[in-house]
């Protein structure tokens, strides 16, 4: 990048904010999941003001510009294709206010989630999208990707939990964007456009987000099962009973296997499935869901079933699947990790077809998570050669025809980044792609922010 762009946006945040040798700037090349290219300069802003004003000298000068949070995203979406400015927000850090009447809080991007959540129940309020990453993740990223979690069957996603927004367009005009108030019709849902695109429509610099009473109680089941069949079954079965759970989080057999070698929790080997559910509200409710849900899942067979309202042992229930992700790469050291989503009813015909394709490929896959919303992670790991690259890729393929002959879609959390652009069509028709580049070049007529994302 020319020294004279590099000194004048040093002159609008500081020669300290400012990043510019190869090897800072190389860290900010990559995420959880993808390499990119390094960018030419890491910029630290720490308001609205100054990312309007590098937005006006991308503008200018027509360099890229990249929005980044934590970094903890998984497919490609907050890594540079070309080179350009990433924008890290990692200054922008505070929590501004929390309307204890209103229940509210407005923070900047760069929050990190697990944190407002441990700041507002100190006020006995509740912020539920809890993605995986919710302890290192930002609520700026969050937003971006619109991030769901555990608890999106019972609370929602992110996007559930944004009022407003203050917004700086690609073009460096701020803007802002929705209500502080529960309900607001007034023109078009801005709001909404900005929550999951993922950095290319705008950069938010503040949010305005809705909380909620915190629960007074929370009860755990852990249940096995000898046939996958059976635990998915009974994820319909607990719904058709008009139960809600928070959380209703599955693991298959190589899942559990994997959970289990590294960090032993006793389980029987050959379990086909392993549901962990979790019910919260008024303590005399909880009860009487748990109990329910007990007798449900023992009508389905479940080989066992363990319930608890305390928190510690609630936390051991939780070992399995809070060991997964880090245990998988015992089986080999590169994951490819996509999040698809199908009906419940097509549970079980997502999980055999996935058993299928690791015997077709020879190559570990491994399938968790959200049972109670459809919302599957599918974790292929691989060998880092071009043969098991080269399976891996065949794999995702029929994973995600597999996924939209179910009458699913390509992602549920992670978005489309880089790594599924090139399988947008298969889900979306040519008019509603066109229809969204179409926005896309509205807002940012010179392609500054985020280019490459989303789009081939």
């Amino acid at each position: 990048m020319d020294s004279k762009i590099i000194d004048e946006i040093a002159a609008i945040v500081g020669r300290g904010n400012v990043l510019s040798s190869l090897e800072e700037r190389k860290c900010y090349s990559y995420d959880g999941r993808m390499d990119g290219a390094i960018p030419d300069l890491v910029v630290f802003p720490s308001s609205a003001k100054e990312v309007s004003q590098i937005l006006l000298l991308a503008n200018a000068y027509l360099f890229p510009v990249i929005p980044r949070g934590s970094g903890s995203g998984l497919t490609g979406g907050s890594v540079p294709v070309n080179g350009g400015v990433v924008l890290s927000f990692t200054r922008m850090n505070k929590i501004l206010e929390i309307d204890t009447k209103n229940l509210i809080a407005i923070v900047e991007p760069g929050v990190i989630t697990y944190m407002l959540q441990e700041e507002v129940a100190k006020y006995g309020f509740f912020y539920p999208p809890d993605p995986a990453s919710y302890k290192y993740s930002s609520i700026g990223g969050n937003i971006a990707e619109c991030a769901g979690g555990p608890n999106s069957l019972k609370y929602g996603v992110t996007r559930d939990y944004v009022l407003g927004l203050e917004v700086v367009q690609p073009t460096g005009e701020i803007i802002n964007t929705g209500v502080r108030t529960m309900k607001g019709v007034v023109g078009y849902d801005l709001t909404r456009l900005f929550v999951g695109s993922e950095g290319t429509l705008g950069v938010v610099t503040e949010i305005i987000l809705k909380l909620i009473p915190q629960p007074e109680a929370k009860a755990t089941i852990l249940a096995l099962f000898q046939e996958v069949d059976d635990a998915a079954e009974t994820v319909s079965a607990i719904i058709a009973a008009k139960i809600v759970p928070s959380t209703i989080e599955f693991m298959d057999k190589a899942s559990i296997k994997c959970s289990e070698q590294a960090s032993p929790m006793g389980l029987p080997e050959g379990i086909g499935g392993l549901l962990l559910i979790e019910v919260d509200g008024d303590k005399v409710s909880i009860a009487s869901q748990a109990e329910r849900i007990k007798q449900i899942v023992l009508e389905k067979k479940a080989i066992r079933c363990e319930m608890t309202e305390d928190p510690k042992e609630s936390d051991r229930l939780w070992q399995a699947r809070r060991t997964l992700s880090q245990a998988t790469y015992n089986l080999n050291p590169v994951k490819i990790a996509e999040d698809v989503v199908v009906p419940r009813s097509n549970i079980p015909a997502l999980i055999h077809a996935l058993e299928e394709m690791e015997n077709k490929f020879n190559i570990p896959i491994l399938s968790f998570g959200h049972a109670g919303d459809g919302n599957f992670h599918v974790s292929i790991m691989i060998q880092d050669t071009p043969e098991h690259r080269a399976k891996a890729g065949e794999a995702v393929k029929e994973i995600f025809t597999e996924t939209i002959r179910l009458g699913g879609t390509l992602s549920g959390e992670h978005g489309i980044g880089l790594s599924k652009a090139a399988y947008l069509g298969m889900e979306l028709s040519p008019e509603i792609i066109t229809t969204m580049k179409k926005i896309k070049q509205l807002f940012d007529p010179n392609n500054i922010l985020n280019p490459g994302k989303i789009f081939i």
